[in-house]
């Protein structure tokens, strides 16, 4: 399942990518927290994550686009875990003609999460430090954003945004909870790499 996850998230955009001269670059900060989606915004204490991707259109309009991510990401969740992960959208945006945007996008990846603190097992009489070898997850996502495209005459317009990402772990602890449901607050940026231009420098 891992390894079908992964190819569907950066073999299969490499390929297409393989045809376009000027490649998306999506970065972002972000706020994690173990929260049910929708009923908390801005949440306390600070979990730090961080974000970067790419993404290919399918389909452009003259407002809107069609359109698929891949991305990598971060998070570290204090006296919880912290988790690397890889995952694929499936978004659309519109946008008008002053530069607003607005974006949904629903996605699948795969999640390796690690212990923030030591965990113990008690083996013949006393404790012992059990190795941390992580768990892995499937996390499917949705997500609704918000965004500025700073130059709207250009298609390649650099855009800032925030965006709020439901995501859930599964399986998170079969026997106990196995479902755990996460929210996510980004502030990022989009921008483009001519790839012609670094080849010819």
């Amino acid at each position: 399942m891992k390894r079908v996850l992964i190819f569907l998230i950066f073999i299969t955009p490499t390929l297409l990518f393989g045809q376009q001269k000027i490649i998306p670059i999506n970065i972002s900060v972000f706020n994690e927290s173990t929260a049910i989606p929708y009923t908390r915004f801005v949440t306390t204490p600070i979990h730090p994550g961080i974000q970067m991707g790419t993404e290919f259109n399918y389909n452009v309009k003259e407002f809107s686009r069609l359109f698929q991510t891949a991305n990598i990401n971060y998070f570290y969740h204090n006296y919880l875990a912290q988790g690397v992960g890889l995952n694929t959208e499936l978004g659309y945006e519109y946008w008008l003609k002053i530069g607003l945007a607005f974006e949904g996008l629903l996605g699948i990846g795969y999640m390796h999460t690690f212990a923030t603190t030591e965990e113990f097992s008690f083996t013949n009489g006393h404790y012992e430090k059990k190795a941390d070898k992580g768990n892995a997850r499937l996390y499917p996502s949705f997500s609704l954003d918000i965004g500025y495209y700073l130059k709207k005459a250009d298609k390649n317009s650099p855009k800032i945004f925030i965006r709020y990402q439901s995501w859930a772990e599964y399986p998170y602890s079969p026997d106990f909870i196995p479902v755990m449901t996460h929210i996510n607050l980004h502030i990022g940026a989009k921008f483009f790499i001519n790839t012609n231009t670094a080849k010819n420098e």
